[in-house]
């Protein structure tokens, strides 16, 4: 008799490349999605729009997803949705951006037949067998989170994408504090973002990145009005 109490981890995209972000995890009758992401075409992908993950295995097995979980609100990570919302109608949960970004989507794609769940950081839900914590982490953009997933036979714990920034355009950084204590009670896997870690150093913090957009701004600002007041000037003389 097959055994069907195996927890299984399916990669549907994203992994060794960028882009079109995700995951399923499937226990006996249960299956979650982390994230539904797309890619964009390369050079030798003449008249594509769009690449998004092959969503067959969760097309055929739909009766069976729980949840689909957003870890950010980036296109790789939220593009894909709206088509496989088409397909699988299970309900979707995130942080307010994430689902704000994602609900513009619903719109273009006319799509009206959806449950958005709003998350805080520190909240748990629970998805069939798996119990599904929100951890804070930073990003690029607000409202990024980890997950922690206690699973029949261990936990997960799934980075999202993340830096360690300690000083963030947010205010709250990185919860380490509560991941610490996830580690030390024992994780099964850890899957985690990769992008540039073979680079040396590190990456400069978001209100970095801040002050030198503020900084070309408020240049290119006075330039533009240095040149319409030598034109008007001209032109009144």
């Amino acid at each position: 008799m097959k055994n069907n109490k195996s927890l299984k981890i399916r990669f549907l995209g994203g992994l060794g490349e960028i882009g079109k972000n995700m995951t399923a995890l499937e226990y006996g009758k249960d299956i979650i999605v982390i994230d539904a992401g797309v890619a964009f075409p390369t050079d030798d992908m003449p008249g594509i729009d769009l690449v998004i993950p092959d969503t067959t295995y969760l097309v055929q097995n739909k009766d069976r997803v729980r949840g689909i979980i957003l870890t950010h609100g980036h296109e790789d990570h939220i593009g894909g949705l709206p088509f496989l919302l088409k397909e699988v109608n299970a309900p979707v949960f995130g942080t307010k951006l994430a689902l704000t970004l994602a609900e513009n989507k619903m719109y273009e794609n006319h799509i009206t037949n959806y449950s958005f769940n709003s998350v805080k950081p520190s909240s748990t839900v629970k998805l069939g067998c798996f119990s599904v914590e929100f951890i804070h982490v930073n990003h690029s953009i607000p409202g990024a989170v980890a997950l922690s997933i206690t699973t029949p036979v261990g936990v997960i714990f799934h980075s999202g994408d993340f830096k360690v920034d300690l000083t963030p355009i947010s205010g709250d950084i990185i919860d380490i504090t509560r991941i610490s204590e996830i580690g030390k009670k024992g994780v099964l896997l850890l899957m985690c973002e990769s992008t540039n870690v073979e680079r040396p150093g590190y990456t400069m913090s978001e209100s970095v990145v801040g002050e030198t957009l503020d900084k070309l701004f408020a240049e290119n600002f006075r330039h533009h009005f240095s040149e319409n007041e030598n034109y008007y000037g001209h032109n009144n003389s």
